[in-house]
């Protein structure tokens, strides 16, 4: 049996409408991603589930579309002066490279931080008298690579809800005040 033309209208049972929202989001996010790699665009897509959790998109990132279209709402002045579009770029470098050294500073305190991590993981391991990974066996490593793909989802999940989370803060910031 072949897929059939469905009539478009709002599922009624709550767990049924979950799951097709699920399904749904999943192919939204995979259509984005080959629209933005396709026709190389920006994408930025949010979306709530009926729960109300916010999910997001992002090619190449949320933030930085949802940042892009905010600052094209507003448009400079038609009478600028080159001297104060020279001013504005030097400014957007001066912020770039801000911005990057703080992303530098991030990513050294990151190493260090997982660096700390393998030495408290190797010790804690130690303590209990586990092996290190490289001397587990075949069905050991199988729980380990288990768990953390199980961890891997979980950290994904909170990354998303961060972006979206993020992105509607940035969204909530710009909005004229009622």
């Amino acid at each position: 049996m072949g897929r059939r033309k469905i009539e478009i209208e709002m599922v009624t049972d709550s767990s049924t409408r979950q799951v097709t929202f699920s399904k749904r989001r999943t192919g939204l996010f995979k259509k984005a991603n080959e629209l933005a790699i396709l026709c190389a665009v920006q994408i930025a897509i949010i979306v709530f589930s009926p729960g109300g959790k916010p999910f997001s998109f992002g090619h190449p990132n949320v933030e930085s579309i949802v940042h892009r279209f905010r600052n094209q709402e507003q448009t400079p002045d038609e009478g600028t002066s080159k001297d104060a579009e020279s001013h504005d770029k030097s400014m957007t470098d001066d912020n770039l490279n801000q911005r990057l050294l703080d992303l530098l500073k991030r990513l050294n305190a990151e190493e260090k931080r997982g660096e700390t991590l393998e030495k408290v993981v190797k010790a804690k391991r130690a303590a209990k008298g586990q092996p290190p990974v490289d001397q587990l066996g075949l069905p050991e490593l199988r729980v380990l690579k288990s768990s953390l793909e199980d961890l891997r989802e979980k950290l994904q999940d909170r990354i998303k809800d961060m972006e979206a989370i993020s992105s509607l803060l940035l969204l909530a910031e710009h909005q004229p005040m009622l």
